[in-house]
C-alpha cells in the first residue's frame, strides 16, 4: 500500500448475504396478498439489485403504477415480517469467507469499506446489526436515496464519503447491475460467482473470484498497478 486512501464497495444481497429465501417468500407474499400470480424464483432473482420501484414493473409488466406501489409496500412488510420470524443471521447468512474477508480487508491500512446495495436503509441497517458488522462500514448507500443500479450515483456517494479517489476504488458484487454501476462509475468491478446472476451475465467484470478467500490478495495486486 502507498498511503493513500482506498475503498472496497460491497453489494449486499447475493454478495456478502444468501437472502433469496426471504426476497423470494416475500415477494410470493405480496403478489398472493394482490391476488396476482407470483412470479417464479429466476425472475425475482434476476431482479435482485434493482431498486423496487424500478423491479415491480419488470415483475409485474401488465399492471399500473398504483398496484406496482401496493406490491413494494407489500414487499417490504412481508420482508421486515420474515426477517423478525427467523432472525437475520437465519433468514440472510453471510456467504462462507464473507467475515473473516471483511476482517481481513478493515485490517488492511488504509482501506475502508462501504455499501452499495438496493436495500432500504432500514433493512440495510437491520441486516449490519443483525450479523454485527457495524465496526466495517464508513459509508452505507441505499434505494431510498439514489435512483436504481446501475446508475453510478451510489458509488460516487461511496467516493466522497470515504474522500477517495475513482481509481482507488474497486465494487464487488454478484449481478450484472453492480458491475455496469461500477464501469458507469469508472471504478473497477469485481464479479462473484456465488450469487444471484450468472457468470455470462457479468460482463462488465474487470475481475472475476470464486471465493471470499480470493479477494484480498486480489485487490492488493489491482492496486499496485495504479500505485
Amino acid at each position: 500500500m502507498t498511503g493513500r486512501l482506498r475503498l472496497v464497495i460491497f453489494d449486499v444481497d447475493g454478495t456478502l448475504v444468501d437472502s433469496q429465501g426471504d426476497i423470494s417468500a416475500a415477494m410470493t407474499a405480496a403478489f398472493q396478498a394482490e391476488g396476482l400470480v407470483p412470479p417464479i424464483l429466476n425472475s425475482v432473482l434476476g431482479i435482485v439489485g434493482l431498486s423496487l420501484d424500478v423491479a415491480m414493473p419488470i415483475l409485474a409488466p401488465e399492471e399500473d403504477t398504483v398496484m406496482h406501489g401496493r406490491l413494494v409496500q407489500g414487499y417490504k412488510d412481508a420482508y421486515m415480517t420474515l426477517r423478525a420470524q427467523t432472525g437475520t443471521a437465519a433468514s440472510s447468512p453471510l456467504y462462507p469467507g464473507a467475515r473473516e474477508a471483511l476482517e481481513e480487508l478493515h485490517m488492511m491500512p488504509d482501506v475502508l469499506l462501504g455499501v452499495a446495495t438496493g436495500k432500504s436503509k432500514r433493512g440495510l441497517d437491520k441486516l449490519i446489526e443483525g450479523h454485527g458488522l457495524e465496526k466495517f462500514f464508513v459509508t452505507r448507500q441505499v434505494a431510498d436515496f439514489h435512483p436504481s443500479k446501475p446508475h453510478p450515483s451510489m458509488i460516487f456517494e461511496a467516493l466522497r464519503d470515504a474522500g477517495v479517489e475513482k481509481s482507488d476504488a474497486v465494487m464487488v458484487g454478484d449481478t450484472s447491475f453492480d458491475m455496469d454501476m461500477a464501469a458507469a462509475a469508472g471504478v473497477t468491478g469485481i464479479g462473484v460467482s456465488w450469487g444471484y446472476h450468472g457468470p455470462e451475465r457479468l460482463g462488465a467484470a474487470q475481475y472475476n473470484i470464486e471465493g471470499f478467500d480470493a479477494l484480498g490478495p486480489l485487490v492488493q495486486r489491482i492496486w499496485e498497478t495504479v500505485s
